[in-house]
């Protein structure tokens, strides 16, 4: 394999384009030290959503070493046609399962740790691994004060009275913003950038509103027809938020703050 552009710098790591000796292109992620576990992490998710065959991810080539190779995806328009179908496919990845709530494998997400550790039902799952560690992780860099932090605590202590009926884990993506939601030339949607493990679904679908992912109308009209969703889940979406926004604060600040602090008074709303 030989690099043959640049693509730019992506939170810890460097991007590049590629070409293989067959003369196949590929995208390429590069870094050292933690970043190299990070890599491997991502490598494991994307395999673990292949499984099924149920949404397209891009194929792993090779992960190791600090580097991880995956196949280039030619992207294109958000065609409403593709956002139906990928509606039905995700529904499809979720009833997929997973052995448990977490994952056999160290998590990240961007290049922060995330403890994949099962735990024995999604609420204490969600609190314990997604929630508090990175709203106290964003109180140590200075983003929370300790009123911040007791408000998502107060939270997260009703979200079993909230979280709606008991559902054994999906296989879900775990950071399905519009960003990790690629269309491909052919027209179909492509997952990247994971950070996979056994989950909620009401997770993905939460995170594809969080940011604004396109044809969202359209996806979860779809979704629903393949899976009926429980009552009250899109009065449950805040409380799915709660880990990609804690998240959001530690990586970038005060910038999401506000919106952290929002979400869980909705969840103490609900």
């Amino acid at each position: 394999m030989r690099i043959t552009r640049d693509l730019g710098d992506g939170h810890a790591w460097t991007l590049h384009e590629g070409l293989l000796d067959d003369g196949r292109r590929v995208f390429v992620k590069q870094g050292a030290g933690d970043v190299a576990g990070v890599l491997d992490s991502e490598a494991a998710g994307l395999r673990w959503l292949a499984e099924p065959r149920a949404v397209a991810v891009p194929e792993v080539i090779a992960a190791g070493g600090g580097t991880l190779v995956l196949e280039w995806i030619d992207t294109g328009p958000a065609t409403a046609a593709a956002a139906e179908r990928f509606g039905r496919d995700l529904a499809a990845l979720h009833a997929a399962g997973a052995d448990a709530f977490g994952a056999p494998w160290p998590g990240h997400i961007a290049e922060l740790p995330m403890d994949n550790d099962p735990a024995p039902d999604w609420p204490s799952f969600y609190v314990s691994r997604r929630v508090l560690p990175f709203v106290r992780l964003a109180r140590d860099r200075g983003a929370l004060s300790a009123a911040d932090v007791a408000l998502v605590e107060e939270a997260c202590d009703r979200v079993a009275e909230v979280a709606g009926p008991p559902e054994p884990p999906s296989r879900i993506h775990g950071d399905l913003w519009s960003g990790n939601l690629l269309w491909s030339h052919g027209g179909g949607a492509v997952l990247v950038d994971p950070a996979a493990h056994g989950g909620h679904r009401e997770t993905d679908l939460a995170m594809l509103a969080l940011f604004g992912a396109p044809r969202l109308d359209t996806i979860l009209g779809a979704y629903r027809e393949a899976a009926p969703l429980a009552a009250g889940w899109r009065e449950r979406v805040p409380l799915h938020q709660l880990h990609p926004l804690a998240v959001h604060v530690c990586l970038f600040g005060e910038a999401y703050r506000g919106s952290l602090l929002t979400a869980a008074g909705d969840v103490l709303a609900l």
